[in-house]
């Protein structure tokens, strides 16, 4: 794979990253689905693995072809599946075999229950006791030891109707692949944030439902992830789903198709919240401009950069607009990378204040998403931003301010599912700062809102103020070390070592009914 590294006046230049000092970067690659739900075959998979190599997509990063649902025929008197017998006539090996000839990975694909997706939604019957469930062993190694696969994504249509326990069903599956081949890249397709458990299971995790090929379900998504870039980090990823760039009308898929300007937001919006990589169009009919898009070379560095860090949302607006930010290169350094989005139905002149992204002094823009310098600005920098419209900017300042608040919706939640298991949610709420709060803490020692990355350039005493229900009690740990609090109104002193800090914010026994942001003063 090519990567690129981020330059901010001069065009993305190629180097090599060690992995060893980097975490594994999101997978990029084509995926069958959103172009032909179940309707593939061997020669259909090989001519789109040709085809990356053709258009230079495999160059610019996307090396990976998975196989989604479709190739299913039937489990003979062993228990072991057979591959459907006219579209997969001579077996997975083979197709396998010619993806890896050509230098990329394969990925296959699974339902954590008795039944995959296509069997209930597509009337595909071959994928009737085709999943995983009670099949976890035999299935892991035929699919792994026999056909060669290197990913699975493991659907839960199947799994769902049988009534299984998520982290209970992923945690044997995950078991049984690390008895054919320990570490074997594993996407739990959940359809929501599953839990913090998925951590220990996967790479990478499904946010959200389906994406569709319209502008509502690529807003919907950013929603969902925008509260979720504590999740991300030690090369584990939200998982925003497969693009929908290039299929304009060539789709199956609900919706109209997303012109010009929405598939560039759409992309870079993947990009800069760290979202896998998966090309779901037809790339025999790929439009020119989505094609470009794909492959600009400064998103793609920004979704690939070494930190592996998700944006998260400096500034949002009651209206869904909002700027979001990451570190690339150099954790707390004077590089950023920074997206203004807006979802609206208008066009919108919004303003990036530099101090809200923790820059100071002169700074220079560079706009990735049209690959151009943009000049040296001081305070602020304003740009017209299409409807439906997104722009991701590298910004380099001449130096880095620390942080005075620390909004809840970039906290982690160890107890957080978007599934139901449990209680606490981010909650939109345009009376909030940053229009988003934390409910329902407290109550249990493991329910907490946690921030790793409270940042002191030199260390010292501060003081902690809580924006909070007033009237709760609460239990503050800074770096260990425990602070009491009668409610949320008192100021709290407090010491930070010099860099980064933990603070933890919960109560074992009371409950904590709303948290809105945490704010620090030096002393």
């Amino acid at each position: 794979m090519k990567l690129h590294k981020l330059g901010l006046f001069i065009p993305a230049i190629a180097v090599a990253i060690s992995a060893q000092s980097a975490p594994k970067a999101p997978l990029m690659g084509w995926s069958s689905w959103n172009a032909f739900f179940v309707d593939i075959s061997d020669s259909l998979i090989m001519r789109q693995t040709d085809l990356l190599g053709e258009l230079g997509l495999a160059d610019a990063g996307y090396r990976q072809v998975n196989i989604d649902d479709g190739f299913f025929g039937h489990r003979d008197s062993t228990g072991r599946m057979q591959p459907h017998p006219v579209r997969f006539p001579n077996g997975m090996r083979p197709v396998v075999d010619y993806i890896h000839s050509k230098g990329y990975k394969a990925g296959t694909y699974s339902d954590a229950g008795h039944n995959t997706c296509g069997s209930m939604w597509n009337n595909d019957t071959i994928g009737i006791n085709a999943g995983m469930y009670e099949h976890e062993d035999i299935d892991a190694a035929n699919a792994f030891g026999d056909w060669n696969f290197d990913f699975i994504k493991i659907d839960y249509c199947g799994a769902e109707c049988d009534g299984l326990v998520e982290q209970e069903q992923y945690t044997k599956i995950r078991q049984a692949l690390d008895r054919v081949r320990p570490g074997i890249a594993l996407n739990i397709c959940r359809w929501r944030f599953p839990g913090t458990w998925a951590e220990d299971i996967a790479e990478s995790w499904r946010i959200s439902q389906d994406i569709m090929n319209d502008w509502e379900s690529i807003k919907s998504i950013v929603d969902l992830n925008a509260p979720l870039s504590a999740y991300c980090r030690d090369g584990h990823y939200n998982d925003m789903d497969m693009l929908t760039v290039g299929l304009r009308e060539n789709t199956s898929l609900t919706g109209d198709g997303l012109d010009n300007t929405e598939e560039l937001a759409h992309f870079g919006m993947w990009c800069i919240m760290s979202s896998p990589l998966l090309i779901g169009c037809d790339l025999e009919k790929i439009p020119a401009s989505s094609l470009e898009i794909l492959k600009n070379p400064e998103l793609i560095a920004v979704n690939q950069d070494s930190l592996a860090l998700q944006a998260y949302p400096a500034v949002r607006y009651a209206d869904g607009s909002g700027i979001f930010v990451k570190d690339i290169v150099r954790r707390n350094g004077l590089k950023r990378a920074v997206a203004l989005y807006n979802p609206t139905d208008s066009a919108k002149s919004m303003v990036l204040r530099f101090r809200d992204i923790d820059l100071g002094g002169k700074v220079k823009v560079r706009d990735l998403s049209n690959r151009r310098n943009l000049g040296i600005f001081k305070e602020k920098f304003t740009a017209e931003i299409p409807a439906h419209g997104a722009i991701v900017y590298a910004v380099e300042a001449g130096r880095r301010l620390e942080p005075s608040v620390y909004e809840a919706e970039w906290g982690y939640l160890p107890m957080f599912d978007n599934i139901g298991r449990n209680n606490v949610k981010y909650t939109y709420d345009t009376s909030s700062s940053g229009c988003m709060k934390v409910e329902f803490l407290g109550a249990s020692p493991q329910n907490y809102i946690e921030w790793s990355n409270v940042y002191s350039e030199k260390g010292g005493h501060y003081s902690l103020n809580i924006k909070a229900t007033p009237e709760c009690p609460l239990q503050v740990r800074v770096n260990g070390r425990l602070y009491e609090a009668h409610s949320a109104a008192d100021d709290m002193q407090i010491s930070l070592n010099l860099g980064y800090n933990t603070i933890r914010i919960g109560h074992e026994t009371s409950a904590i009914p709303a948290i809105d942001f945490i704010s620090l003063v030096k002393q």
